[in-house]
């Protein structure tokens, strides 16, 4: 899987086209993902001891992991991942558009 927790992606397609956020988590059995900011849906909840009103909350759903990519912010665009090794023998990800390491700085 070339996308990871904390990637800074974009959604390809659907109705939540061309939003950008944080990935918070993945289920790679399901092939979902979850970003922060994208896909918020109303859920009904009852009455508990942290939500004594009950009501409804807005949750982030899961989206597909094919309609998201990686967000190149130097390159301004959305890009794909490869993977690379380093002199030391180190293996990293690197943005095809740009060819910048992609991983914990972003």
């Amino acid at each position: 899987m070339r996308i990871k927790k904390n990637d800074y992606v974009i959604v390809t397609s659907g109705n939540h086209k061309n939003e950008k956020g944080r990935v918070k988590s993945i289920s790679v059995s399901a092939g979902r993902v979850i970003i922060a900011g994208v896909n918020i849906r109303k859920k009904h909840v009852k009455p508990s001891q942290e939500n004594p009103k009950g009501g409804r909350i807005d949750v982030e759903m899961p989206l597909s992991i094919s309609a998201v990519m990686p967000f190149s912010e130097k390159a301004n665009a959305p890009s794909r991942v490869r993977i690379s090794k380093t002199d030391d023998g180190k293996k990293v990800r690197v943005l095809v558009k740009c060819g910048s390491e992609y991983g914990e700085k972003y």
